[in-house]
């Protein structure tokens, strides 16, 4: 063996492969998130990352120091409600097919996902046979994969859901011919650097080579797979944040007159009231007193029902939440 990656390994057979990739998963748990992580991230009981506001050039949002955006799987169930407080957390189903389904006011596909889970509507559609096949034609479309399963499936969607993939294949284009794109609130997609330019310049000269019009093409499809997918999150990044803005307005309105116990670890205002504390592209976890965990619950739906009249005006598409109460960030 020349490595210890996890694929080399799976190629052979020995006792101690087992063990081995155990210890490197925990490893890189300790070494990410061990004692130094506590450390310099967790003060007073809290975990404090830094966020990062449309850090991301779709507007989703980064983080800088404490890798919120990668928190592990099995680091969640460590982050715990004070006494007397729960956890309310929810994320969306599907957002990203959903928004473009939106945009492209596309009914067909707002029907496969109207009350159910998405891709069990695609299948239920005819387009593909099973619910794997739909996420991976429903991805492969929004991300321009055009090999493998993706480029046998995508094509079948360009029959079920004409609007929707034309809305991504005409953002495709549009990268290619070195054009950019725009979200639904207006956010722009940057253009292609000098490099592309040079390529493309290269290509179209006179003493262009076959190997320089090769590489102008690959060039070209790269951008535009970049602004075919640049529409799609970048608007399902507005369509969060219209979400918890309108949540958090809604959250300050919960706890002042009601009976709660103080939370052990917040200042003054959220020591007594539900409010944010995690926010992941998708989803969110509110920290709330017990007794007002329900009608957190409530709110946090009824705000994501908002955040698509407010975007898309009546266009029929649902945003269902997964929502959990418990005193635990685990996700489901």
């Amino acid at each position: 063996m020349s490595s210890t990656s996890q694929w080399e390994l799976a190629e052979h057979s020995h006792p101690a492969l087992e063990p081995l990739l155990r210890y490197k998963k925990l490893a890189r748990l300790f070494t990410a998130n061990g004692w130094a992580w506590m450390d310099e991230w967790v003060r007073d009981g809290r975990y404090r990352p830094v966020y990062v506001p449309g850090g991301v050039v779709t507007g989703r949002w980064a983080s800088s120091g404490g890798g919120a955006l990668q928190l592990p799987r099995q680091l969640r169930p460590v982050l715990r409600a004070d006494p007397g407080w729960l956890f309310v957390s929810a994320d969306v189903a599907q957002l990203e097919p959903r928004v473009l389904a939106a945009m492209s006011a596309d009914r067909a596909m707002a029907e496969a996902g109207r009350g159910k889970d998405l891709y069990a509507g695609v299948v239920a559609s005819g387009a593909v046979a099973t619910r794997d096949e739909a996420k991976i034609a429903v991805l492969g479309a929004m991300y321009g994969a055009t090999t493998g399963d993706s480029g046998r499936l995508v094509p079948r969607l360009r029959r079920s859901f004409p609007r929707a993939m034309g809305l991504v294949d005409e953002s495709a284009e549009t990268g290619e011919h070195g054009g950019t794109v725009s979200t639904w609130l207006g956010r722009t997609s940057p253009p292609p650097g000098a490099e592309w330019a040079e390529v493309q310049a290269t290509a179209n000269g006179v003493n262009a080579t076959s190997r320089d019009e090769d590489r102008a093409r690959r060039v070209a499809r790269d951008f535009g797979r970049f602004t075919r997918n640049f529409v799609v999150q970048g608007t399902a990044a507005e369509w969060a944040l219209a979400w918890i803005a309108d949540l958090r307005t809604r959250l300050m309105d919960l706890g002042e007159d009601d009976e709660v116990q103080p939370a052990t670890a917040s200042g003054r205002v959220f020591g007594r009231r539900p409010h944010l504390v995690f926010f992941l592209h998708d989803e969110i976890i509110v920290h709330t007193p017990a007794n007002l965990a329900e009608k957190v619950a409530e709110v946090v739906a009824e705000t994501a029902v908002t955040a698509g009249r407010r975007m898309f005006g009546s266009v029929p598409v649902d945003f269902p939440l997964d929502l959990r109460i418990s005193e635990r960030a685990e996700k489901g």
